[in-house]
């Protein structure tokens, strides 16, 4: 009874993961809070850009 549960267990397990690979999530990937702050520089950067180019005066 015992080694029936174990290795009923294990397949179990085994089939488990094989569908959670096969499901993608739809969870966000995760930014750290330095690449955060590195896209906010560039975003700027580009916005200080276009607004220079719109009003050469």
């Amino acid at each position: 009874m015992n080694r029936k549960k174990k290795i009923n267990q294990i397949l179990k397990k085994k089939i488990k993961q094989q569908n959670a690979k096969l499901n993608k999530s739809n969870k966000p990937r995760y930014v750290s809070k330095a690449e955060r702050a590195k896209m906010e520089a560039e975003e700027a950067s580009q916005a200080i850009e276009q607004s220079e180019t719109q009003s050469p005066e």
